[in-house]
């Protein structure tokens, strides 16, 4: 097959079609700006794709007639268009949303992803994002794929022959780049906590951010560790480096790491090019506690904006605003919570930026409840672990209140008092 332009390739794309927009740091952006450019041709076209990076103007609102996005994970370039009904989201786990695209409970029309160049063989690869975009791309009717040498060749699920195309464009942007993160001193006291409770020879989960960098930070001197993770960042590669994580005792994929996608450095990017210990995998695969529970000791390290004092856990909304999505935390919680010498982990910091408590009396009106209570195992804040596994509604209240923010301990007690009578 050869090449064409962008702007030709998205000719593809009809008015009414339902578009899959490739995950995260795959995002094809040559793609997604020429199919906005023919916003003038285009009419009811339906946009799903879970968080990604770079630049979404099929939100914009003089666009509203042409595109309609429906996201299955928030990220900051739509989380404005959704919070003004330019938008929508849809809940759902991180491991049904490739059952969602193979059962045609969402019937995809157009897949727009971005590859590596192809082998000998003519294989491409997904790279950094095999999550559900490969169950996008298998069930689409029509593949638009950007092809670009910058895209690391990554083993696992994501190859893909260049015969399924229908038709590519080569580009050679720079695959995007998350911004390294700078560690708070509560941020730090965090990592160590949780860095305490991780055993040697567990099997980690950890997202992107300054907590699990700090984690990450922090295992230097542990040994035997393994990775079965929806996604990972920089910070695993000195580890994987010093041998540290060395996949040594894990279930499933012993020797390898396993994930569903990755955002990180041009560094990250060419640590994971070609290497046979790094596996991209499915994340109906990876996020199925089935699987994830067969390992020893999963640690799975996810945050929360506002847990309530009986343990719920809200992740995906500042009340009625929804901020992210379900995403895998569930997936995880539980899957940790199952392993044998598993510990599931929420964790964040005491206060908002604006000194709000996270950890509250009741959760914001409107706010989701992404973990229940009777998942909940261990909470972390910068003041230390709160275990709430087996506890009753005031033992966890206590034990919730102690990890609070100082400043608003006081209260907190005076507000479960009045709730639970003898508290």
């Amino acid at each position: 097959m050869e090449y064409t332009t962008a702007e030709k390739a998205v000719e593809l794309i009809k008015s009414g079609d339902k578009v899959f927009i490739h995950t995260a740091a795959a995002t094809p952006q040559d793609l997604v700006q020429a199919m906005t450019d023919r916003a003038y041709a285009l009419k009811g076209v339906e946009i799903f794709h879970l968080h990604t990076e770079g630049i979404a103007p099929y939100t914009r609102k003089e666009l509203s007639r042409s595109f309609h996005t429906n996201s299955l994970f928030v990220g900051g370039n739509c989380r404005d268009a959704i919070a003004e009904g330019q938008a929508d989201f849809i809940p759902c786990f991180l491991s049904e949303v490739p059952i969602m695209f193979r059962r045609g409970v969402i019937p995809l029309d157009v897949a727009l992803i971005q590859v590596s160049p192809p082998d000998a063989h003519g294989f491409t690869s997904l790279g950094v994002s095999v999550d559900a975009s490969l169950a996008a791309a298998e069930s689409a009717k029509t593949i638009i794929a950007q092809v670009n040498p910058n895209m690391p060749r990554t083993h696992g699920d994501g190859m893909i022959h260049m015969r399924n195309f229908d038709a590519m464009v080569w580009s050679e942007e720079p695959i995007y780049e998350a911004k390294a993160h700078h560690l708070s001193d509560d941020e730090v006291k965090m990592g160590g906590y949780i860095a305490e409770m991780i055993e040697d020879g567990s099997t980690l989960q950890m997202g992107i951010g300054s907590i699990p960098d700090a984690v990450l930070a922090a295992l230097g001197n542990h040994k035997d560790l393994g990775v079965h993770t929806e996604m990972f960042s920089d910070g695993v590669i000195p580890l994987m480096k010093s041998g540290v994580i060395n996949n040594k005792f894990k279930k499933k994929h012993p020797y390898a790491l396993v994930s569903g996608f990755m955002i990180g450095s041009k560094e990250l990017y060419d640590f994971v090019d070609d290497n046979p210990s790094i596996r991209m995998l499915d994340i109906e695969y990876v996020n199925d506690t089935r699987v994830i529970r067969q390992n020893p000791k999963v640690i799975s390290i996810n945050s929360a904006i506002e847990v309530d004092l009986t343990g719920q856990v809200c992740a995906d909304s500042i009340g009625t605003k929804i901020y992210s999505g379900v995403g895998g935390q569930m997936d995880f919680i539980r899957g940790a919570s199952l392993s044998e010498g598993g510990k599931p982990i929420i964790a964040l910091s005491s206060v908002t930026s604006k000194g709000e408590s996270k950890i509250a009396s009741f959760l914001k009106p409107g706010a989701g409840v992404v973990t229940t209570r009777a998942h909940v195992h261990y909470i972390v804040t910068e003041y230390g672990v709160a275990n709430l596994y087996g506890k009753s509604l005031r033992q966890r209240a206590k034990a919730l209140i102690d990890i609070a923010h100082p400043d608003h301990r006081e209260r907190l007690e005076r507000e479960a008092f009045t709730r639970f009578v003898h508290f």
